[in-house]
């Protein structure tokens, strides 16, 4: 059919008719409430699912710092500028995996570059407990519970 023709015309308005009956949904999302705890031991199951596909680099990217909960908004700070290009071709990825697991779709990712942020590195043991310790604090328990050593 021609653009101009009594039958297209004919047409383009039948459609607009039956758009304008059609009503859409709306599709309300799940907001539960997570504490930052939840949400980091997330953002490391994520970090370390990219580590086993071999995305050494994402997964360093996303090790780097801890991130920081304000309500439903992480901020993450990275070292420079190229290491916020990288993380923010996965970004999309990390925040669809993070409101699936956390069961809260209004989370938002802030990507900040601070010059000082250092690596934190856990060489001894200790260091290791207590870098875990920090992202689930039922360790300190199940140590006292079962007079374990580091």
């Amino acid at each position: 059919m021609s653009a101009f023709s009594i039958s297209s015309i004919k047409a383009k308005r039948e459609l607009q008719e039956t758009n304008k009956n059609f009503v859409k949904k709306e599709e309300h999302l799940p907001t539960e409430p997570f504490t930052e705890t939840e949400m980091l031991e997330q953002w490391y199951k994520y970090a370390q699912r990219l580590g086993d596909k071999g995305q050494k680099i994402m997964e360093s990217l996303l090790l780097i710092s801890d991130p920081k909960l304000q309500g439903a908004h992480i901020t993450h700070e990275l070292p420079n500028e190229g290491s916020k290009i990288d993380f923010e071709s996965e970004k999309i990825e990390l925040q669809g995996y993070l409101r699936g697991k956390l069961h809260n779709h209004d989370i938002t990712i802030e990507v900040i570059v601070n010059e000082a942020v250092e690596n934190k590195f856990a060489f001894t043991a200790q260091d290791k407990f207590n870098r875990l310790n920090q992202i689930n604090p039922t360790l300190e328990v199940l140590k006292k519970t079962f007079d374990l050593d580091i």
